[in-house]
């Protein structure tokens, strides 16, 4: 079993680049779907879930080409079926984006449901399917598989109870050829969205208003190919503004968008970190233990859900008491009690985390229990006293490109670690 193994204690140094986005690598690659033609998407991020919906576009027809580790070219010409079956989607939950993309092009899709993190409680997709429902799809579920059909799908008024960044991207996968004009109410407004959107433009598709809380979709009647090119990942970066905050250091994060960055910057710099912006890059700077504040995950732009496992490891080492609040997602402080286990002080009250800092962390064996609780493990190995060992790499691998080589150029001593698979103990009986 393969395992990240890091010895703390040292701050962070140097520089290093972001990858392409994830988030919109992994809708992005699935909208091809409706070019019927060729795409070149570069920026593609070298991680599992890339690598996983790479995989089931092959499965499917496609023919994809690597030009290198970070350009695709994708030919969706020769798909003939619209029915993904379990063994495809049970490792990524972004495998349900293929919904609204086979919904599109084929006004009939037959998806399994689909796999991925899973933080201890429902990730429903009942936006998704009432959003289908309605642009004339009728939705019945065979057993796990979500089957949505429609004679022809019409452009109609969807509005979202509450902000669904994936239910926002799936519809506006199936509406980019549907009849009429679709308009999105409360939709996320998440820059991977706008990433999307300008890619379906870019195959000619007429999306107006991603980035804000309505988006107008004119139905075209074909899409063609492309090239583009897939925006810096705004998680990655800010994991690395939180590790050097943490850990502490003076590290320059290349190859982002600040204005993606800005409700994490705004934190960090309330707890005494410095935060220098330029025009494609920010610096961070901590050599202290800092300070405490109180912090909400909510829809972008505020602070985003995917970054708070990150911020409350930063801030169980900082000083006085901090409150975070996740209510976007159930059960989401499920890796708190990893951090309690290295000596962290957390207590949780519903959707609230009540979080005294302590001087130091101390290594211990933990898990990654999803992807950003995985992340965060990362950072409280580099400033926790001692080893850490951490299993289930498998979940950090699915989203931070080349995590152990960024790490080390940034002095971490951590590395990837094959263990021998635990095998049980030989019972013997005394019985006569």
């Amino acid at each position: 079993m393969e395992k990240f193994v890091i010895n703390g204690g040292k701050e962070l140094h140097g520089e290093v680049e972001i990858s392409g986005a994830k988030n919109a690598a992994v809708a992005i690659i699935p909208a091809t779907i409706l070019a019927e033609d060729i795409c070149r998407i570069e920026n593609i991020p070298d991680i599992r879930d890339v690598q996983v919906m790479v995989k089931i576009l092959m499965d499917m027809g496609a023919a994809v080409r690597y030009i290198n580790a970070n350009t695709l070219e994708i030919d969706t010409r020769y798909i003939s079926s619209y029915v993904i079956p379990y063994e495809m989607t049970k490792y990524s939950r972004s495998s349900y984006y293929l919904l609204g993309a086979l919904l599109g092009r084929y006004s009939h899709a037959k998806v399994a449901m689909p796999g991925g993190c899973n933080f201890g409680g429902v990730r429903p997709i009942d936006f998704h399917l009432k959003g289908f429902a309605k642009l004339g799809a009728v939705i019945t579920n065979d057993n796990g598989m979500i089957d949505a059909e429609a004679e022809k799908l019409t452009g109609n008024v969807i509005y979202f109870d509450k902000v669904s960044v994936g239910a926002t991207v799936n519809i506006m996968l199936a509406a980019v050829k549907a009849r009429g004009l679709t308009i999105i109410e409360n939709a996320a407004k998440e820059p991977h969205i706008v990433d999307l959107a300008n890619f379906l433009n870019l195959m000619g598709a007429n999306v107006t208003g991603a980035g804000t809380d309505v988006i107008k979709i004119k139905g075209v009647p074909s899409l063609h190919g492309c090239s583009y090119s897939i925006i810096p990942d705004q998680i990655e970066a800010g994991t690395y503004m939180v590790a050097a905050a943490a850990a502490k250091g003076d590290i320059l994060i290349k190859n982002v968008i600040p204005k993606h960055l800005e409700s994490i910057t705004a934190k960090l710099r309330e707890c005494g970190v410095t935060v220098i912006e330029n025009d494609d890059s920010v610096q961070v700077i901590s050599h202290k233990r800092c300070g405490n504040c109180k912090v909400t995950a909510m829809p972008h732009p505020g602070f985003p859900t995917d970054m708070q496992p990150q911020m409350t490891t930063f801030l169980a080492v900082s000083e006085g008491t901090s409150i975070v609040t996740d209510g976007v997602w159930d059960n989401r402080f499920r890796y708190t009690d990893q951090l309690i286990s290295m000596g962290a002080s957390i207590q949780i009250e519903g959707k609230a985390a009540i979080i005294t800092g302590v001087p130091a962390l101390h290594g211990a064996p933990v898990r990654a229990d999803d992807l950003r609780a995985g992340a965060a493990m990362l950072i409280a190995g580099m400033c926790a006293e001692g080893k850490t060992v951490i299993e289930d790499i498998y979940h950090i691998e699915r989203g931070y490109e080349k995590v152990v080589e960024k790490l080390r150029g940034l002095g971490v001593d951590i590395a990837k670690v094959d263990f021998p698979d635990a095998t049980p103990s030989k019972v013997t009986s005394n019985a006569g």
